[in-house]
């Protein structure tokens, strides 16, 4: 019997392996909503260099209590062109974005954002892509969701279409907002009922039968003092 060498079984192996593939791809919920082991976790280190020009943000910024977006992005990923606007929508709305780019030419990324718009309350510069292999970037243009207190709500890898924004990002920011409004009434209860079992402390009252009063002379050169007149 004949010998099958293992070359000539590779080319189907990878056939069906690229079938399967496509498959899980084509039947999971959202094709471009790649999972991220990162949710759930606080966002990694930035690890950033300031763009000339412009604002750049931190990880306290991360963490300021308000629930915002962080977009990775790159000049020459011509994907941004149909998110620009959208982001700026939602930055007018008063969502925070920081956009951080990645592995870009400086003066191409400056023109870029003058061309196309710049919807970023802060930008910082992903040079050597530390900050994405920290983050567990696929590729650019790349969304994520953050709470305010750094914590990665939700990953979407693609452009930032309207459709994006009404079934993957919206969801998760109202989310984020409920929790925050019920974390918020939790600490308020939490509050009151500090205070309900605080102890009452009463001020002792002062009787003028009780007091001491010291000999003092008055304008008349009479001697006054414990409550009589001589």
């Amino acid at each position: 019997m004949p010998k099958i060498s293992p070359l000539m079984i590779l080319p189907a192996g990878l056939f069906v392996a690229f079938v399967v593939m496509a498959g899980i791809g084509m039947w999971r919920e959202d094709p471009e909503a790649l999972p991220s082991a990162r949710q759930g976790q606080p966002a990694p280190e930035l690890q950033l260099t300031a763009m000339p020009g412009k604002t750049g943000f931190t990880d306290e910024t991360l963490r300021d209590g308000q629930v915002k977006l962080v977009n990775y992005w790159a000049s020459w990923v011509r994907a941004l062109p149909g998110g620009a606007s959208n982001l700026e929508a939602l930055a007018d709305e008063g969502l925070p974005i920081y956009g951080i780019n990645y592995k870009d030419d400086p003066v191409r990324a400056a023109g870029f954002l003058q061309e196309l718009g710049d919807p970023y309350a802060g930008i910082g510069v992903d040079g050597q892509g530390r900050t994405a292999l920290d983050w567990g970037v696929y590729g650019v243009p790349e969304t994520y969701v953050i709470a305010g207190d750094g914590t990665i709500l939700l990953r979407f890898a693609g452009p930032v279409t309207q459709r994006v924004i009404t079934e993957t990002l919206r969801p998760a920011l109202d989310g984020s907002s409920r929790t925050l409004s019920r974390r918020g009434d939790e600490l308020s209860t939490i509050r009151v009922q500090f205070m309900d079992e605080l102890p009452v402390r009463r001020q002792p009252r002062v009787y003028l039968r009780d007091m001491q009063l010291s000999p003092a002379i008055d304008q008349r050169g009479c001697v006054t003092g414990n409550g009589r007149t001589s």
